[in-house]
């Protein structure tokens, strides 16, 4: 049996719209990125994007245990020595609630987390 390969005709894109409110993060992050990658689809290839597009909504509205909210670090470094900072999620879902979102799907498949970058 021959491998498919589905064609650049045969991928249809839709819009997905989430809501985030009252959902765990982890939950949340693995349904996007699979619906990223497409992998929802019969046609669903791992070397060809047959995923969707996605709208995040309530981001702020997030279901985070305060253990998880004082606990988990998020870090970013500026490249420049001395320049690591560090942010708890707690105040990263303060300040910008959709790349708490954007992280989490990134840490699910680096492919869904290119096109949340977009």
């Amino acid at each position: 049996m021959r491998t498919f390969s589905p064609k650049p005709a045969d991928i249809e894109r839709a819009w997905h719209v989430v809501d985030a409110e009252d959902v765990v993060l982890g939950r949340l992050a693995t349904e996007v990125a699979s619906l990223l990658r497409g992998k929802h689809k019969p046609i669903y290839a791992p070397h060809v994007d047959t995923g969707d597009h996605v709208i995040v909504v309530n981001a702020a509205k997030l279901d985070v245990t305060p253990r998880k909210a004082e606990g988990k670090i998020y870090y970013r470094h500026s490249g420049y020595p001395g320049g690591l900072r560090r942010e708890t999620l707690e105040h990263l879902l303060a300040r910008d609630p959709a790349r708490v979102v954007k992280q989490a799907v990134r840490g699910c498949s680096r492919r869904a987390a290119w096109v949340a970058a977009c």
